[in-house]
């Protein structure tokens, strides 16, 4: 079965790929452009390294190749540029390769000539780049207190990696970026001195990256294992280093280093990676608590990979939790106790970051402990009574910090602040959507569960649904007829279709049937009776009100026991140790249903 905990831990995938927002100098640009087969640029924008005017007439597509002269008498044959140059040995492998090359690269389409974007054309490329990484290293070497002399290379330089932009629309090449060694090139001038020239680098590098790129999985994994194995991570920790965000190039090259970490968490081993073998996590928890009169676009997104990295790993969450990352971010959201962010904002965006990030520790037994310890359901009870954007997402908070085998203190404390009227004050409103419903619903389930037997705190629970004529249970039924017709509309439908289908096709459209019935509301309805069948054991009172209600409806306790059954028959076999008492609270609820 899955359950709002099941579906909140899925990784975090959106949907639509953030944008830079535009600077206020319209002269500097964070947009690489690409160019064109035909060497035409698909952008108007211009570079942070000032270029040389081109003629369109003798563009070629990708970079140009550099002349054959030499200046000031400084060749190819020596060095490498982190890592980056070539040998004179591998120079002469790849012009003997580009001899080999049969035809001319060229392509005629209608009247013009373009050249042909293949693995000969890569190979040129590679060459062109390799020399002008290795001849700005040697200028910059030799006249390294004169920059006029080695900024022409500069520019040249700065100029190819623009260039590298059109690979994104040809990832069956990513392979032989990265066997030429381009690709380890490429991300050691994030090392660069030049800073605009190690911002394009990374902007390069988010492009090749970027999930819009239709790239097979083997062809983006060629890619960045290339660039994990040339030290990516760090490199692109030390540009976070370096970057002040007050220049306008810098905050835009910190956008691109979190846009490339965002790119690259897709991949779970490398989002634990930056949280084990890197410092991002501590400098994230640091950014998201910077203040500023707005809230920024870098802030927020800071926030938003802080929440990826954490969902994607629980040994990222530990790490997390050991900075005391709950606290922190728990006096980062009492500022919106009272305070609603504007909609449609950054900010808006980032508060819900920021809750997302304490909501995924609460999964887990030693954020739940943080959590109490740093007085988070007395904030959230704040919010509940007080709030209004933050109150929704308060609820959530509870329902985690409540549910689950070590839940018990979270629930006791919740009753001993004086919780149980802000709850059920929120339960018993008339209008509700369904994600609200299904975490009042979940609270109420966990304390069921978890309170102790005779206990205070459970008495004054089972009270609160007895007292006023049993409103609250009254309540609860109401919200479970609702869902059960929502559900029983579905199934109807998928009975439908089940009969114009095979045992197999049947079995492969399973998981789409589920999805459909949870969509309609099939966790609330479950939640609901365990609710039902926790009042029915525990008061005769109210089974006996429970059992005329249903009688209305010409119905007995039996539907509440074929829910609860439904979801013992769907429980897996091989469980832990929560999910095992689960398993034998619901069979004890069924017995009791009878």
């Amino acid at each position: 079965m899955a359950s709002i905990d099941d579906l909140f831990k899925k990784p975090y995938a959106p949907s639509n790929k953030r944008k830079l927002d535009a600077i206020e100098n319209p002269n500097i640009t964070y947009k690489v452009p690409k160019v064109s087969p035909s060497g035409g640029s698909k952008s108007n924008e211009k570079a942070t390294v000032e270029d040389e005017e081109d003629n369109d007439d003798d563009i070629e597509a990708g970079p140009a190749l550099p002349p054959d002269e030499v200046e000031d008498g400084i060749g190819d044959e020596d060095g490498r540029f982190f890592g980056g140059g070539i040998t004179s040995g591998t120079a002469e492998a790849l012009n003997y390769i580009d001899e080999q090359d049969e035809g001319d690269g060229l392509l005629t389409i209608g009247c013009k000539t373009v050249e042909k974007i293949d693995a000969s054309w890569l190979r040129k490329v590679a060459l062109n780049f390799e020399r002008r990484i290795s001849r700005n290293s040697e200028l910059r070497a030799k006249f390294e207190d004169d920059p006029q002399k080695f900024m022409g290379s500069e520019a040249d330089l700065d100029a190819d990696v623009k260039a590298l932009s059109i690979l994104s629309d040809h990832p069956d090449l990513y392979g032989d970026f990265a066997k030429l060694g381009c690709v380890a090139s490429l991300v050691s001038l994030l090392a660069h001195e030049n800073t605009d020239i190690a911002i394009d680098a990374i902007e390069i590098i988010k492009e090749l990256t970027d999930e819009d790129v239709e790239a097979e999985q083997a062809q983006w994994d060629l890619l960045v294992d290339a660039m994990l194995d040339a030290d990516l991570l760090n490199l692109l920790y030390g540009n976070v280093q370096r970057l002040e965000e007050a220049n306008e190039s810098d905050r835009a090259g910190l956008y691109h280093v979190l846009a490339v970490l965002e790119n690259l968490s897709s991949r779970t081993a490398v989002a634990e990676s930056l949280g084990q073998n890197t410092s991002f996590i501590p400098w994230l928890l640091k950014r998201v608590q910077q203040k500023e009169p707005v809230v920024s676009q870098n802030k927020q997104y800071s926030a938003e990979l802080l929440a990826i990295l954490l969902q994607s790993s629980s040994q990222n969450r530990s790490l997390f939790l050991g900075l005391d990352g709950i606290d922190i971010l728990l006096q980062v959201l009492s500022f919106y106790r009272k305070r609603d962010p504007m909609k449609g904002t950054e900010e808006e965006e980032y508060m819900e970051n920021v809750f997302d990030s304490v909501t995924c520790c609460l999964d887990d037994t030693d954020g739940k402990i943080k959590f109490l310890e740093a007085e988070g359901i007395e904030l959230c009870l704040i919010m509940l009574r007080e709030g209004k954007m933050s109150k929704p997402r308060a609820l959530r908070l509870l329902d985690h910090a409540l549910g689950g085998l070590e839940g018990g203190p979270c629930c006791q404390k919740l009753v001993e602040a004086a919780g149980l009227k802000a709850i059920f004050t929120a339960f018993m409103k008339k209008v509700h959507d369904s994600r609200t419903t299904e975490h009042l619903l979940g609270i109420l389930a966990s304390m069921l569960r978890s309170l102790p037997s005779n206990s205070a705190e459970r008495i004054r629970l089972l009270a609160k649904f007895v007292e006023k004529d049993y409103e609250k249970l009254d309540r609860t039924m109401k919200i479970r007829r609702e869902y059960a017709a929502k559900v029983a509309a579905v199934d109807q439908d998928i009975q439908r279709e089940k009969s114009r289908l095979s045992t197999q096709e049947q079995d492969e459209r399973g998981d789409e049937w589920l999805s459909r019935r949870m969509d309609a509301g099939l966790y609330a309805l479950r939640t609901a009776d365990v609710v039902l069948g926790w009042l029915v054991a525990e008061d005769e009172g109210a089974k006996r009100r429970i059992q005329g209600l249903l009688a209305d409806r010409d119905q007995s306790l039996d539907v509440v026991r074929a829910t609860l059954q439904e979801q013992l028959r769907e429980s897996d076999t091989d469980v832990d140790d929560s999910d095992r008492m689960f398993q034998e609270m619901l069979t004890a609820l069924v017995e009791h249903l009878h």
